[in-house]
C-alpha cells in the first residue's frame, strides 16, 4: 500500500523490541565497526547481518557523518551554546559517506531494499531535487526502473545527475519535468505513471520506508562516543523540514531506544526550521492547530523547503509540541547571509537548509528556545555544492 486504504494517513513500520531485546540483549544488535547506517543491524527495518536481508540491501556507505564542533559560531558562542553540525554533505575521513552528498541517501538506501524485498521493479518519486538523485542512484545501483518527477527550476548539478541517469539507461530511467513545486509533481505521477505500474515512493507514501531509513540520523545522534558506552541526545535539535520523513524518523529511533532500556525519555526539543516564503508548518504552529494548510510556494534558495504542503505534516506538529520545540521561519536574506558566514569561517559547503538553521539561532536565543549550556545539533542535509551555480555568488 502507499496511504493508508482508510483514513489516507501515512503508515509506520512497527519493529518487535521485544524479541530483539531477547535475541540480542545489551545492544548486540549494535556493530560500530561499519561506516554506514547499517551499523545499527537488526534495529534499522532489514538487518544487514541477516544474509536474508542482507540480499536486498545495496549499501553504497550512505550515514554514520561525522558530528562537527561548531562552538565559536557567534551566535552559539554569545548565547553560550555547545553547536555542533551533523554534516550530511562532504565527507569526511573515518566516517562514512551519503554517495549522493544528501541525507535523502538514508531514506532511499531503504526504500530501494524494501522495493527488492517485495518484488517492485518499478518506482516513481516526485522531488524538489535530492530525493530524485538519490532514488536514481540507489535504483539504477540495484537494477530497478524509476521515473523521476521535478520542477524545471531544480540546481542544474541535481538536475543533470538524473538527467545523465536518463542518458545512460533511457529503459530504466526517466525524467520528468513537472513544477512548479513538488505537489504539482506528485499529481502527475500520480495521474500518469501509477496506472503503468509504477510504486509511488513519494513522501510518506512508502509505507514507512523512508522513516527507517532517516531515523538512522536519530540513532547517530545517540549513539556512545567513541570510547564511550552511555547512550544520549543533544538538548535541541534544529532540522530543516519540508515534508518532516527526518523529524518522524529520529522521534521514532528515540522511542525505540528508550523501550529497549538505552535512553530514558527525554527528548531534544525538536525546532523545525522553515523559509519564510513557503512556512506551511509555521503558519499551523503559530495558529495552534493540528495540520497544515496549503501555502503558495515561495520563491528560495533553500529548494528543498519549498514544500507548500505535506500529508505528514500532523505528526511533525505534534513531534514539535510534545517536545517543546517549535516551528521558526527564516527569511532568505538571513539564509545567504549564513551561507556566506559559514564558507567564511570555516570553509564548510553546507547546504541553504543546512545555513537556515544556523540562521534561526538568535531567534531561538531570543525566545528562550535555546538556553545556555546546551549541547544543541544543528543538522545540515546536504552539500553547496549540489546547489550551483545558483549559489557560487554567495561563497
Amino acid at each position: 500500500m502507499n496511504l493508508d486504504p482508510v483514513d489516507g494517513r501515512p503508515v509506520e513500520m512497527v519493529l518487535d523490541l521485544d524479541r530483539l531485546a531477547a535475541e540480542k540483549p545489551e545492544a548486540a544488535w549494535y556493530d560500530p565497526s561499519r561506516r554506514d547506517l547499517w551499523r545499527f543491524g537488526a534495529l534499522m527495518a532489514l538487518d544487514i547481518a541477516n544474509p536474508e536481508d542482507a540480499r536486498h540491501i545495496v549499501a553504497l556507505g550512505e550515514g554514520h557523518t561525522p558530528l562537527l564542533d561548531y562552538a565559536d559560531h557567534a551566535a552559539a558562542h554569545a548565547g553560550g551554546l555547545r553547536l555542533q553540525v551533523k554534516e550530511e554533505g562532504k565527507a569526511h575521513p573515518g566516517y562514512g559517506a551519503n554517495p549522493t552528498q544528501s541525507f535523502k541517501d538514508r531514506g532511499m538506501a531503504m526504500v530501494v531494499a524494501q522495493a527488492r524485498r517485495l518484488g517492485l521493479t518499478k518506482l516513481a518519486v516526485p522531488t524538489q531535487g535530492n530525493a530524485g538523485d538519490s532514488l536514481t542512484r540507489y535504483a539504477v545501483a540495484a537494477g530497478l526502473s524509476v521515473v523521476v518527477a521535478m520542477p524545471d527550476d531544480t540546481p542544474a548539478p541535481i538536475l543533470g545527475n538524473v538527467a545523465a541517469a536518463a542518458l545512460r539507461d533511457p529503459d530504466r530511467v526517466k525524467l520528468e519535468l513537472i513544477g512548479p513545486t513538488i505537489r504539482e509533481a506528485g499529481a502527475y505521477l500520480k495521474e500518469h505513471y501509477v496506472p503503468q505500474g509504477f510504486f509511488s515512493v513519494a513522501t510518506f507514501q512508502e509505507p514507512g520506508w523512508r522513516i527507517e531509513g532517516k531515523k538512522s540520523l536519530g540513532l547517530e545522534l545517540a549513539e556512545p562516543a567513541p570510547g564511550h558506552t552511555r547512550w544520549s541526545l543533544p538538548d535541541a535539535v534544529i532540522y530543516p523540514t519540508g515534508g518532516g520523513t527526518g523529524v518522524l524518523g529520529m522521534w521514532k529511533a528515540w522511542d525505540e531506544l528508550e523501550a529497549l532500556g538505552l535512553i530514558d525519555s527525554r527528548r531534544p526539543r525538536m525546532l523545525c526550521v522553515q523559509s519564510e516564503v513557503t512556512p506551511p508548518l509555521v503558519n499551523a504552529f503559530d495558529a495552534g492547530v493540528d495540520d497544515t494548510s496549503v501555502v503558495r510556494a515561495g520563491n528560495t534558495i533553500s529548494f528543498g523547503l519549498n514544500v507548500p504542503g505535506g500529508v505528514g505534516h500532523f505528526k511533525v506538529l505534534k513531534i514539535i509540541r510534545e517536545s517543546g520545540g517549535a516551528a521558526i521561519a527564516v527569511s532568505e536574506a538571513d539564509t545567504a547571509a549564513e551561507l556566506q558566514r559559514v564558507w567564511r569561517d570555516k570553509r564548510w559547503w553546507i547546504s541553504p537548509e543546512g545555513a537556515a538553521c544556523l540562521a534561526a539561532i538568535p531567534q531561538l536565543l531570543d525566545r528562550r528556545l535555546l538556553n545556555r549550556g546546551e549541547r544543541v545539533v544543528a543538522v545540515n542535509t546536504g552539500s553547496a555544492e549540489k546547489y550551483l551555480p545558483a549559489l557560487r555568488h554567495l561563497m
